[in-house]
């Protein structure tokens, strides 16, 4: 028999992948002993990325649900482990050394055993901080490898990476295939050269199902000395989530390696569970489309997870883009010409920008230069002509080392707009600031919470954690769950009975992202300033309502819901609106 493999479940990402929400609490406390008896998982991914604020949106308290959900497992004496961003830690832009440092306290405190550490460009700078303090605070650190597949991201270059972070004290190295596009001869290929170099190291390999190839790269991991792999369970697994536990284990048992056996009556009770939670809420918020697998994103190489929220994004650019061509007489596009050409522009965009691997946040950055070159391309004003700070900081080096070259076009433009490129260790650009939140936390009268628990939290992720103290996140989260539970009810009625609906009640226009407002576009695309919309004006269903510029340049649709009359306007034209923030009131008149 060939060496014992051990199983995590990515219960934390299953969700992330399919939906937008994470479960409550209560239920997390639920489905935990049910993952303990099934009896073949030595890990469970409890926390981590986007759970704690996810929780936040939802009017929930991260820190209960993840100390809730860990303890079972840490008496049951399964290893308990979270994603962490390194630089960016559990957000999206990046957070403060001492903030950081933090973290591990808090979190090992809370029952987090091992930090998934990872850097989206794979700049050891932003990881090896983050290693230290992890060991500080008695956790196992594992360094993460951002796996893609391009001409720069060699087996060597990987391995130079792995001997680095492992020298600065890393324990374990995950392959984290966060696309799927990794090619499985790579990943077995570079598992063997750490392994020969770091025999006593734990490999573990995530890797997404979107492309289809994970289950070839599971079995190439494996036969080269792989340790543990990443599991999901129905009905979540598959689509753009993860290989499913019950067709990795008998791959690799009927390959001869020592794997444990499922409790199958276990793994049905936690995937009726599952889907309980789904039926309860938490399916309101998942896209279908995220259900399915897809070859096309082999060429983009962008991540499974990122399909949903990119599919809506396309389409506000879509209806602008189409509406200009219309303005200039050309034929307009349709949504598998613009998927295609989102695709292919990401394609073109990605090696100009230096080949930074597609996952959080150069993921969405790399899209949304692209989506922005769509629209400027129709608009006959060419590339790179909208991009935000946050997409000049990847391309500038702000957020580390990319790994390959930046094409000259964009060095010419960063020096015509007085832009300039750094080297300098990105987290040395970002000020302390616990002292600050300290001082807010004091004035509002909050208590900082067990470990500090709660006083991280601020200082994590404000603006989320500042509503929900307030009760606003409760609030936004309960009008959206509503809203969607009444789209679903509708789309389910006769005819007659949808007529009723329609005039049951008036419609809050809630922005969905922050940014800045626009009630309507010039026939070229361009920004129409001063043109807002009248009081008592009519919309029908599906009318555009307005657009939303978000701070990274992308162009968001607002549609009219089922339409009716304009009674109230609560967002100036170029006004700046937060997420939840409502925009204006509909009423539609009841029915006669």
């Amino acid at each position: 028999m060939k060496k014992k493999i051990q199983f995590s479940l990515v219960y934390r990402d299953m969700w992330q992948s399919s939906g937008k929400f994470q479960p409550r609490k209560d239920q997390l406390e639920r489905i935990a002993p049910v993952i303990i008896d099934m009896g073949c998982f030595a890990r469970v991914e409890t926390n981590g990325g986007a759970f704690e604020q996810v929780n936040l949106l939802a009017g929930e308290n991260p820190n209960a649900a993840v100390r809730a959900f860990c303890k079972p497992f840490n008496e049951a004496g399964i290893k308990t482990h979270m994603l962490d961003r390194g630089l960016n830690a559990l957000r999206m832009y990046p957070v403060p050394d001492d903030v950081r440092a933090l973290q591990y306290k808090v979190k090992h405190a809370q029952g987090v055993d091992i930090p998934r550490i990872f850097c989206g460009l794979n700049d050891t700078r932003n990881i090896i901080p983050s290693i230290k303090w992890a060991l500080e605070a008695g956790m196992t650190p594992q360094a993460t490898l951002c796996i893609t597949t391009s001409p720069v991201h060699t087996v060597e270059y990987y391995s130079a990476i792995a001997d680095e972070v492992i020298a600065a004290g890393a324990l374990e190295i995950c392959l984290k295939d966060m696309a799927g596009i990794g090619q499985p001869a790579l990943l077995g290929a570079l598992t063997k050269s750490i392994k020969t170099k770091h025999p006593d190291v734990i490999i573990q390999y995530h890797g997404h199902s979107g492309p289809g190839l994970s289950m070839a790269s599971i079995l190439e991991v494996c036969n080269n000395g792989g340790d543990i792999i990443d599991t999901a369970i129905e009905p979540l697994s598959w689509g753009k989530v993860h290989p499913d536990i019950i067709s990795v284990q008998s791959m690799l048992k009927n390959e001869g390696f020592d794997v444990p056996d499922i409790n199958m009556n276990a793994y049905m009770k936690a995937r009726s569970l599952t889907q309980e939670f789904i039926d309860d809420w938490l399916g309101y918020f998942i896209n279908p489309g995220n259900k399915h697998m897809s070859s096309l994103l082999l060429g983009c190489g962008l991540p499974g997870g990122m399909m949903g929220s990119m599919m809506a994004d396309l389409a506000g650019i879509h209806s602008v883009i189409n509406k200009t061509l219309k303005a200039k007489g050309q034929p307009e596009l349709s949504t598998d010409d613009m998927l295609v050409r989102l695709f292919d522009e990401v394609a073109y965009v990605w090696p100009r920008v230096g080949y930074p691997p597609l996952v959080t946040p150069f993921s969405q950055y790399v899209k949304n230069i692209a989506l922005m070159n769509l629209l400027t391309i129709a608009q006959g004003k060419g590339r790179f002509v909208m991009m935000d700070d946050s997409m000049w900081g990847m391309i500038l080096g702000k957020s580390g080392r990319i790994p390959g070259e930046i094409c000259q076009e964009l060095k010419d433009l960063a020096a015509k707009q007085g832009r300039e490129f750094t080297d300098a260790d990105p987290h040395t650009l970002i000020p302390n600031a616990l002292d600050d939140f300290r001082k807010e936390m004091d004035e509002n009268g909050w208590e900082y919470g067990p470990d500090d628990e709660e006083l991280y939290e601020l200082a994590m992720h404000p603006e989320q954690y500042r509503n929900y103290k307030s009760g606003q996140a409760k609030k936004n989260f309960l009008a959206d769950l509503q809203k969607a539970k009444d789209a679903k009810m509708g789309s389910k009625l006769t005819p007659e009975q949808l007529s009723a609906f329609k005039h049951a009640k008036a419609d809050a226009m809630v922005a969905p992202v922050k940014g800045q407002v626009y009630w309507e576009f010039n026939g070229d695309g361009e920004c129409a300033p001063t043109v807002e919309p009248f009081i008592g004006k009519e919309y029908n269903e599906g009318d555009v309502f307005c657009y939303i510029q978000a701070p990274w340049g992308e162009i968001v649709q607002i549609d009219a819901a089922l339409g009716g009359k304009l009674v109230e306007i609560n967002a100036r034209q170029g006004s700046k609106v937060q997420k939840g923030d409502v925009l204006a009131y509909i009423e539609r008149p009841h029915a006669e």
